[in-house]
């Protein structure tokens, strides 16, 4: 069964006036007459650069589906296109003439803002303050709900932040934020370099394509058409175990699942893709380097947040397997209900 056909709004940001998000908000529903213990509780899907919010709906209509099949509660959920992406208008803050736009920080406050709007003209519940999110994060989405954390969600901004405080965290393949992704594989034509230790497969030939694909595509100077700068980001996030996450409503430590992208069908992707690096490359430097990270983000929680692999998934979790990230967020929710 399909969800309720979400609200389909355009909101302007009182700081960026002349400029509007495209947000799809779909209501709470109670599994019951009886009180829904989510209807205080928001999802909010957070895009990665590539996809933006429509990619999230094949998740929602399962996720959905499932808590209605399961005769379980749903909360609210939000999803919406940053400045610059999908059915959003471009940031009026950008300057013009340049590649480089609004910054990360920029992006977290644009969402604390918008939920503050949401809030104030009650398309969510109140009082004020009283809202219990679930951050949903694809790729660098995962960066920007940990800074949204940092500068929003934590003692003493907690007290006057609107409209509450984060329950929950399922990050998606997060981004490596702070790596220049060139630097995982080694220099060939460096100081040093000997050829003798490469693993087996591998050449300095496919490591020069490897470096320099990589730089082409994903290095923080890379411009995007969101004019999202990320050449900040390795100084905002130098650390994938910190900061810690901040106490969620109650104080309680939230909740943290941590996916990772299958690394044979990754590598695969990036063989068969235009980017056109080897198997064996990514599976020696860019796989490892990834499993390293998504399990230091465990460690932004106390006691550590739970560690998965999405099988059969590439970087796009949501779009290879939706069924999967539905399931995660229901998991998620459930835990969520008895807090």
């Amino acid at each position: 069964m399909s969800p309720e056909p979400p609200k389909q709004l355009r909101i302007t940001l009182p700081a960026k006036p002349g400029a509007s998000l495209h947000v799809s908000l779909f209501p709470a529903e109670p599994a019951s007459p009886a009180p829904n213990p989510l209807s205080n509780t928001l999802v909010v899907f957070l895009n990665g650069l590539l996809l933006p919010s429509a990619a999230w709906s094949e998740t929602i209509s399962r996720l959905v589906a499932l808590r209605r099949a399961s005769r379980l509660p749903a909360p609210f959920l939000l999803a919406y296109d940053r400045y610059g992406q999908g059915k959003s208008d471009p940031d009026p803050a950008d300057p013009p003439g340049s590649d480089y736009g609004h910054g990360p920080l920029d992006a977290a406050s644009d969402l604390q803002q918008l939920l503050e709007r949401l809030v104030r003209d009650r398309h969510l519940p109140g009082p004020p303050g009283s809202l219990r999110l679930v951050l949903v994060g694809s790729s660098i989405g995962c960066a920007l709900a940990r800074l949204y954390a940092s500068a929003f969600a934590s003692a003493p901004a907690a007290a006057s932040a609107r409209p509450g405080l984060v329950a929950a965290y399922l990050f998606l393949d997060s981004i490596m934020a702070n790596t220049d992704f060139v630097s995982i594989f080694p220099d060939p034509d460096g100081p040093g370099f000997d050829k003798r230790k490469l693993p087996r497969g591998v050449t300095p030939d496919d490591l020069r394509r490897a470096r320099r694909r990589f730089r082409q595509y994903f290095h923080p100077e890379v411009p995007n058409n969101e004019r999202l700068d990320r050449r900040g980001l390795r100084g905002l996030l130098p650390r994938a175990d910190e900061p810690a996450l901040p106490d969620g409503p109650g104080g309680k430590a939230p909740i943290l699942t941590v996916v990772g992208h299958d690394g044979d069908e990754f590598a695969e992707q990036c063989e068969r893709s235009s980017l056109g690096v080897s198997k064996a490359v990514i599976n020696a430097y860019m796989n490892p380097a990834w499993a390293r990270y998504n399990e230091g983000l465990t460690h932004l929680t106390s006691p550590p947040g739970e560690l998965k692999v999405a099988r059969d998934c590439g970087h796009f979790i949501q779009k290879d397997d939706p069924e999967f990230v539905a399931n995660e967020i229901s998991h998620v929710l459930d835990r969520v209900a008895l807090l």
